[in-house]
Formats: C-alpha cells, sequence, structure tokens
C-alpha cells in the first residue's frame, strides 16, 4: 500500500482513521517540486512497508482550502503525529530513512513522555496549535 493523497473525497475517511492510537506521517509538498517528485516513490515505499502507521501525501497548492494555515517555508516538509499530538514539523532531505528514523524516535516514547519533551519548545507548542492535521482536517 502506499501513502494516500489528500483529497476532497477521502479527507472524511483520513480524519477516522486518525485514532489516538495512529500514527500519522504526513508529507506536505507541492506538484512542480522536483525534489518531491523524486521523494514520492521512496515515501509511497515507506508506507508500503509500514501499514500500521499512516502515510499521507498532501499537495500544499492543490488542497491549499484544506490546509492552507501550514506554513511551509521548503520542500518536503514532513509531519509526524499520533491522535492530537503533534511530535515534528519541518522540513527534511528528501530521504525515506530520514522520516522513519523520526517516526521511530517519537514512537518510541509514551504519549506523557512525548507532551514533557515538547513543553519546553516553543516551536512544539505552536504545533500543537497550528499544525495539528487531524483538527484541521476535521474543520
Amino acid at each position: 500500500m502506499s501513502s494516500i493523497v489528500l483529497e476532497e473525497n477521502n479527507r472524511n475517511s483520513l480524519v477516522a482513521r486518525m485514532s489516538e492510537d495512529t500514527w500519522v506521517v504526513a508529507c506536505l509538498c507541492a506538484a512542480w517540486c522536483d525534489v518531491c517528485t523524486a521523494y514520492r516513490p521512496d515515501f509511497d515505499a515507506l508506507a508500503a512497508a509500514h501499514p500500521e502507521t499512516l502515510f499521507v501525501w498532501i499537495d500544499v497548492e492543490d488542497r491549499a482550502d484544506m490546509v492552507g494555515d501550514f506554513d511551509v517555508e521548503n520542500f518536503p516538509t514532513v509531519l509526524i503525529q499520533r491522535g492530537d499530538q503533534v511530535a515534528f514539523y519541518g522540513t527534511t532531505l528528501p530521504d525515506a530513512g530520514i522520516a522513519l528514523r523520526l517516526l521511530n524516535a517519537y514512537a518510541r516514547l509514551d504519549p506523557a513522555a512525548l507532551a514533557e519533551q515538547g513543553s519546553k519548545n516553543a516551536d512544539y507548542q505552536e504545533w500543537q496549535e497550528e499544525r495539528n492535521l487531524r483538527r484541521t482536517l476535521s474543520s
């Protein structure tokens, strides 16, 4: 199974799959971005290798109506969250191994430890309010 491309017609089903126990890895890209185009097969392969995790591909220009408030400074930008807790949001190198290492590092933490880790970090606190994909897509 490859990543799921965010579309208007699958928005509600994606939200339904974003349970409290499901890790979500979203790649925010743009169709015109050659780096994103080259990264996509590796991201899809990562999704196929980890069916327990929800991998979502989001074209931030085509889906600006759904995720317009997400500030993307560069591509690819990766968002990792579980339930309503955003663990990571930022630009990464287009390397699926990096996304996997980030996911594994955060998945090892229980929710309380993850929240405590970020409680002293201003970026982390901002992500909870402004980069929560589940909440954004539920609106």
